[in-house]
């Protein structure tokens, strides 16, 4: 055995190697991202790793090599799973021979996310089993098991880290010896094939299984119980981590129920824990899939506990749980007096908000649109990635977004309702192979008069600079052929397709007011490297013959600049040498001067 400090999501990479993992696909979205990218760094050529264009593509992959007997693995974030949920869906019929985890890892808060949907229901409204680790170390061995129960009941299994489990650290024992699984191959066979038939006989089927699987689980050696009394305290995920540290000095007693695997439920074993109760306090975070869980269970078997949780106002249904808020409802729960707070004598630190990076192409691109379209009444659809952040103030460049791809299509139903108005549709160039493509195409079809602004850094920055079908190379490390996505959009039979610059604005400028000028579906590209991939060659200062008519402040909102004892003032480590400051200074009292 070897200790390891480990991130979550490092200890699942290795818990996945460790089980013989042959195939992982994913589509980076925090919290999940580093799993694939800790395997893809580590991996030495055994396994098959990609990053695939969009998490249904990551999906099918990963579910193509289970039928062929590998054991695969697939990542993405909870809103990815939406993304996925057709062929998961199917698959929950259809079956896999090798092990298949599709890892979601869910985002409470959210820190980074559209929504803070939990993935548990899709294990219940998909009938498929879900693994609900409490630690990192946890997390590493859990990830074996469920390869093993995935193979044993023929089905995809759902693993669901949430944000603390996926970046917390902990020191996890790691085993010299990784298992080695040999796919045996796919074999031709009529189940495969989904047909209605097949499909009544395998719903029967699923359903029968949810018995046999909760019944497996209540001697699940991750779920546990403990103690005795009249008061049960039921946890999950983080929660439970939370709970067990601040209840180990705890006199009283209670009873304390241990669920990894929420779905399906873990009857026999929810209800040893209900026996003798007259109160539960329920710990989980996101939605109360436990808490409903309980309630069903008490109610069928008769019983009359008081089940405490989101339901009935105990704990907050929305946002991350901390240590502080479990011990909070734990204290009063058992009645305990919770001693006042001391006083902080640390300032609280100044709240951040998000905002486009100093330097990022992204800010010359929305300035530019917004100079051309200055006289024109606008719409300006938005999507997902950093240029999200030109919804900011002094920009307000994005007033729609919803999720992947949905601002060219979106601006597509605004047209329909205003067609005098201008609609322009901001992608970036990750986004546009995972979702939109396809709204590309409908707008050629039906003929939409919108402009579709392709933000190409070269990489997907949000995410932390994963490749892309764009950029030429793959998570294997190999060079692949570069997908242009001027002449994907030419091949989608967009008539007038663009390039430009956005850091020369004159360029910039002109280049969108011709597409937006133009009858039907057009697009411009502005092409410049994330500021995160180059060294910039220049830096910015001002001259002394600034008048300070705060023009550079005002508009692009560059965290590079700002106002010390009334003077305009340019921070030299901060500063990417993009040179937008110095077009918009109306004096030329910016200066470039070699870095």
């Amino acid at each position: 055995m070897v200790k390891r400090l480990l991130m979550g999501n490092e200890a699942i990479a290795l818990g996945a190697i460790h089980a013989g993992v042959n195939v992982v696909a994913g589509y980076p979205g925090t919290p999940s991202t580093e799993v694939l990218e800790t395997i893809s760094e580590i991996n030495k050529g055994e396994i098959y790793v990609e990053w695939s264009v969009n998490e249904k593509a990551a999906m099918e992959v990963a579910a193509g090599a289970a039928i062929a007997g590998a054991r695969a693995l697939v990542t993405m974030k909870q809103v990815g799973l939406n993304v996925a949920s057709d062929p998961l869906m199917s698959l929950s019929y259809i079956g896999v021979k090798g092990g298949m985890v599709v890892l979601v890892a869910d985002d409470p808060g959210p820190f980074s996310s559209q929504t803070e949907q939990d993935t548990r229901h899709f294990a219940h409204f998909s009938n498929l089993p879900v693994f609900d680790p409490s630690s990192p170390e946890e997390a590493f061995e859990m990830i074996q098991h469920a390869f093993e129960i995935s193979e044993e009941v023929e089905l995809p299994v759902l693993f669901r880290p949430t944000t603390r489990i996926c970046h917390s650290c902990s020191t996890v024992e790691i085993p010299e010896e990784r298992m080695k699984h040999e796919p045996d191959g796919f074999v031709k066979d009529p189940k495969w094939v989904i047909f209605p038939s097949l499909s009544y006989k395998k719903h029967i089927h699923i359903e029968k299984l949810q018995k046999v699987l909760s019944e497996k689980f209540s001697g699940f050696k991750y779920n546990s119980l403990s103690g005795s009394g009249k008061k049960g305290i039921a946890a999950s995920g983080i929660a439970y981590s939370y709970a067990r540290e601040m209840l180990s000095g705890f006199e009283e007693e209670y009873k304390l129920l241990k669920i990894a695997t929420p779905y399906p439920f873990p009857e026999k074993l929810g209800l040893e824990f209900l026996k003798g109760l007259d109160e539960v306090l329920v710990l989980e975070e996101l939605d109360p899939v436990m808490e409903e869980a309980l309630i069903e269970l008490s109610y069928a078997s008769g019983g009359k506990q008081c089940i405490k949780g989101k339901k009935t106002g105990d704990l907050p249904f929305a946002g991350e749980y901390s240590f502080e808020l479990v011990k909070s409802s734990i204290n009063r729960f058992m009645g305990r007096q919770e001693l006042p707070k001391e006083k902080n004598t640390v300032p609280d630190l100044p709240v951040r908000p998000p905002v486009l990076c100093a330097g990022c192409p992204h800010r010359s691109a929305f300035y530019a649109v917004k100079k051309a379209l200055s006289k024109q009444k606008a719409v300006f659809t938005g999507d997902i990635g950093c240029y999200t952040l030109g919804n900011a103030k002094p920009l307000e460049m994005v007033d729609t977004c919803l999720c992947m791809g949905a601002g060219v299509t979106m601006a597509q139903g605004l047209h329909r309702v205003e067609p005098d108005v201008k609609h322009i549709a901001f992608i970036g160039d990750s986004t546009f192979f995972h979702t939109g493509i396809v709204g590309v195409i409908n707008a050629v079809y039906n003929n939409t008069d919108i402009t579709v602004v392709i933000l190409d850094n070269s990489t997907t920055a949000m995410t932390g600079h994963q490749p892309h079908p764009g950029t030429g190379k793959t998570a294997m490390k190999s060079v692949s052929e570069k997908i242009d996505i001027y002449g994907l959009l030419t091949a989608c039979g967009v008539k007038h397709v663009a390039k430009a610059n956005p850091l020369n604005q004159s360029e910039a400028v002109e280049t969108i007011k011709q597409a937006v000028d133009f009858k039907g579906p057009s697009a411009v590209i502005f092409e410049a490297p994330c500021i995160a991939l180059f060294k910039p060659a220049k830096k910015y200062k001002i001259k002394s013959t600034c008048i300070n008519c705060m023009r550079c402040i005002r508009e692009i909102g560059c965290p590079a600049i700002s106002v010390n004892n009334g003077k305009v003032e340019i921070e030299p480590s901060l500063c990417y040498g993009c040179g937008l400051c110095s077009q918009v200074c109306p004096k030329e009292s910016i200066g470039g001067v070699e870095a």
